[in-house]
């Protein structure tokens, strides 16, 4: 984690280029290619940036050098380069001494950093800061240069760096067409002629998606040759649902206590599955941060609404349980099999979404390939347990009794069996499949809608049978994710915590608690509270 003096810290709250002072000075001569150590990035180089998110900060480096661009009187256009993170804006080769004069006059009004990309180079040169002499070299000959400021939040949590930098590549004339000096997603060439037209935001980054908020994802000038629905882009919506509950609630608790059935296993009763520790609201942060593709937040709950949520903002709304089970009767349900049942039946649910656990987070940037393929297919990735072999007996967990009765039925169905749960990672899920399932195993999902508490017979329907459901039937496959699941009732858990997030490496984590005692929740809520604001400091939009 980088750690930023805080006096030496400047706003960078407007950036408004002057008139350039031409050309940039004779460059040295061009070093023989070798990799390059980036330059740290001192307290001058780094500026506060309120609200920060990745996007955010993609979109402030696009904007600032289009900005000087076109004080140079610079005629550009966006290119859908090859990285989710930077934009890459195409300039003609004749503009080269402006564009250098351009950006070597504004780095020098509001230092940052650049790097000279040599497709002939040996290995890629590393950024260094722009007051840097060396960071110039090459400028001259570079396919590119990738401009960026490095942008803090706050409380100087965050550092987005470099590869949400901007990037002017110098294309070449040939003829009336304008060619690339680098491969990018669709073309090599385009047609010099004819005025740019907007192209959609998420052309240009798999992170955005046509739901993107306008302000964060603005459409970007670009030529028509890109405006392309490419093979491997993904433009369906997707959707995320939480379940979840505050077992703080006393009117929940009335609930809970006055409703019937046994609770059969130890972990069934544990009182720290239905703790809030307020993860909801560090997991919605985490994909307004890193997944700014989702199209609406769905949270599933008894009658509950998290106090921090805001209902009126778009893209987000809290479902009753009363909304989606079929059969009311069922109600109140204290057994997270019995909810997740029924999350298929969520009025206005799209066909491919996301099912998430109040625990589970996004650690980093991800596009929605990480969880569905182009054509459709869900994405589910299996543990490296085994489901135990044998019918269920008492001594099951309740994750082991419901894997067994998957197994079951759908060994019955199609001759197939299924060894493997499930990570804990944000389930992929399609709304049909869900669907299908329950019809063609009615009884078994009835049963398990029944269930008030976690039950010997109960489905375990969204963290493995409707997966394995869609991929015996062709509409799912598995796959990896960089990933930590992370038990809260460990000794070492201060430590754990504290290289996941000086890591930050992960694309997805999970912090679990099904065994904490009530001496234990106190101390774990210490470190768990320093632990989320650090990690995911920017509120959401969604919250009051």
């Amino acid at each position: 984690m980088t750690i930023i003096p805080e006096p030496t810290v400047r706003p960078f709250t407007e950036f408004v280029p002057g008139p350039s002072r031409g050309p940039v000075a004779a460059a040295a001569p061009r070093p023989r290619p070798q990799p390059a150590a980036p330059s740290a990035p001192t307290a001058d180089d780094i500026y506060v940036e309120p609200g920060l998110t990745p996007l955010g900060a993609r979109e402030a480096n696009r904007s600032a050098v289009a900005d000087l661009l076109r004080s140079a009187g610079v005629s550009f256009f966006t290119v859908r380069g090859t990285s989710d993170h930077g934009t890459v804006l195409a300039v003609a080769e004749e503009d080269r001494e402006a564009v250098l004069g351009a950006l070597f006059h504004g780095m020098g009004q509001y230092p940052g950093h650049l790097s000279v990309i040599d497709e002939q180079a040996v290995a890629p040169a590393g950024p260094r800061s722009s007051r840097d002499p060396r960071a110039w070299r090459g400028v001259r000959t570079a396919a590119a240069v990738q401009a960026s400021w490095y942008r803090t939040d706050a409380g100087r949590h965050l550092v987005m760096g470099h590869e949400y930098g901007c990037a002017v590549e110098f294309w070449a004339w040939r003829g009336t067409h304008l060619v690339a000096p680098r491969a990018n997603r669709v073309t090599w060439a385009v047609s010099g002629e004819g005025p740019n037209v907007l192209g959609a935001a998420r052309l240009f980054s798999r992170l955005v998606s046509d739901h993107t908020p306008e302000h964060e994802a603005p459409a970007l000038p670009t030529r028509p040759e890109f405006l392309v629905d490419c093979v491997e882009d993904i433009a369906f919506p997707v959707d995320a649902v939480y379940t979840w509950v505050d077992g703080n609630d006393p009117a929940w608790q009335q609930r809970k206590a006055a409703a019937k059935g046994e609770v059969y296993h130890a972990e069934s009763a544990s009182d720290a599955r239905f703790i809030s520790r307020d993860e909801l609201r560090y997991s919605v942060r985490s994909l307004h941060m890193f997944a700014p593709w989702i199209r609406t937040i769905h949270i599933v709950t008894d009658d509950q609404v998290p106090p921090w949520l805001r209902e009126d903002v778009p893209g987000i709304q809290v479902v009753s349980h009363r909304e989606i089970f079929r059969d009311a009767a069922d109600l109140p349900t204290f057994n997270s099999h019995s909810i997740e049942s029924q999350l298929h039946h969520i009025e206005g649910l799209s066909e491919h979404f996301l099912y998430f656990n109040d625990d589970m987070f996004i650690g980093r940037p991800v596009t929605p390939h990480a969880f569905f393929t182009p054509s459709g297919k869900a994405r589910y990735f299996p543990s490296r347990n085994r489901i135990p072999q044998g019918p269920v007996v008492d001594t099951d967990t309740p994750v082991d009794a419901a894997c067994k009765n998957n197994r079951l039925l759908l060994r019955e169905r199609f001759g197939r069996v299924i060894t493997q749960p499930m990570e804990h990672i944000p389930y992929a899920l399609r709304r049909s499949v869900m669907e299908e399932a329950e019809q063609a195993f009615p009884q078994a999902w009835e049963r398990t809608a029944a269930s008030r508490f976690r039950a010997m017979t109960d489905l375990s329907t969204t963290s493995s049978l409707g997966l394995y459901y869609a991929a015996l039937t062709g509409r799912a496959q598995p796959a990896t994710m960089p990933f930590t699941y992370l038990q809260l009732a460990v000794p070492d858990l201060a430590d754990r915590l504290q290289r996941l997030l000086d890591g930050r490496s992960q694309d997805s984590f999970c912090l679990n608690d099904a065994f904490s005692t009530p001496e234990d929740i106190e101390a774990q809520q210490e470190l768990l509270d320093g632990f989320l604001n650090a990690y995911f400091p920017v509120p959401s939009p969604y919250e009051r």
